[in-house]
């Protein structure tokens, strides 16, 4: 498994060789973690896993572990339970949104339909807690933690904005639906290789913004980016009505121009979805909505100022940097 691209600009050379060693072998026990001795059930619960990812919780987690001792086993098994804990996020969202792909291959529910595609993000979530039972109560404690937070992500997104402000709602949406687990990622890596506590803090708030950062680019591949850079068709989350950050900072101009785009992407459909995203590329909201993500990214490096200077807070900064200016 090659390192994510986004951790490729890490000069340290012997912290580099350390991350892809140690990836490759969290990436075995990723696909072991997955397989299932049901030969039907084994091929819904490896679907997304086979497809490959980029993995950026596991390296996100191996990295932070250098903050400690890395070479602890409860590390690799802590990077195997963030990425199946993802992936079984995957296949309600999927089912949520009903993509057509992720990844690349076709989404589950497009193959087994929405019932089985939702019981085997169910199955792959038990597995993510079996793992982290072995790995201490306080890992166990906040890992469930994050588990409330993440459903409870995709319930406030579902029920809508009520009387709260919809950019607020949507940053809090996604600090729970995503942030939470990358900044989980990044805690439980210092937590197990017994780094000084005080790393805990700073590390919780760099990933909970990072996660929103993440999003925020997102939102903006899903309106730019090809089938080839993302792994999923353009416009999927303006056909499933999410709500993205172009279109929430678009609802607040009012010109008739955006107002007549604004109407447009609620009335998307697929025979008409490249027209309405030619019209929102070439409209002044996406350079806003560009900025405003690369806001979010300052602000994760600033979280970790109080980090220890070195190669791993550098590789922390250079991938917030990454984070917000990625195609897929």
């Amino acid at each position: 498994m090659s390192l994510p691209k986004y951790f490729q600009g890490i000069t340290d050379k012997a912290l580099l060789d350390s991350l892809q060693q140690k990836l490759d072998e969290v990436e075995k026990r990723i696909q072991t973690a997955t397989r299932h001795t049901e030969e039907v059930v084994d091929v819904m619960s490896s679907h997304l896993a086979k497809a490959g990812g980029k993995r950026l919780r596991p390296a996100l987690l191996l990295l932070t572990a250098h903050l400690g001792d890395p070479s602890k086993q409860d590390v690799l098994d802590a990077a195997v339970v963030m990425e199946v804990t993802h992936l079984a996020t995957l296949y309600h969202d999927d089912v949520m949104d009903q993509a057509e792909t992720r990844r690349g291959v076709p989404a589950a529910q497009k193959i087994w339909g929405n019932n089985l595609a939702i019981l085997t993000g169910d199955l792959l979530f038990a597995r993510a807690s079996n793992i982290v039972s072995n790995l201490g109560e306080r890992a166990l404690k906040m890992q469930a933690q994050v588990f409330e937070q993440l459903v409870l992500g995709q319930l406030h997104e579902s029920i809508g904005a009520a009387n709260q402000d919809s950019l607020d709602h949507y940053l809090d949406v996604i600090r729970d639906k995503t942030g939470s687990l990358i900044a989980l990622s990044a805690q439980l890596g210092a937590l197990l290789s017994e780094a000084d506590e005080k790393y805990q803090a700073p590390l919780q708030k760099y990933g909970e913004i990072m996660g929103i950062a993440f999003q925020l680019s997102d939102d903006l591949i899903d309106i730019r980016s090809t089938t080839e850079e993302s792994g999923k068709e353009a416009g999927t989350d303006i056909l499933a009505g999410v709500p993205t950050l172009p279109a929430i900072l678009l609802a607040k101009h009012s010109d008739p121009e955006s107002v007549q785009l604004l109407e447009r992407i609620k009335n998307a459909k697929p025979e008409n979805i490249q027209e309405v995203l030619q019209a929102l590329r070439a409209h002044p909201v996406m350079a806003e909505a560009e900025e405003f993500a690369n806001q979010w990214g300052d602000k994760a490096i600033s979280a970790i100022d109080s980090l220890p200077a070195g190669s791993v807070k550098s590789a922390l900064e250079s991938f917030a940097r990454a984070m917000v200016n990625r195609k897929g």
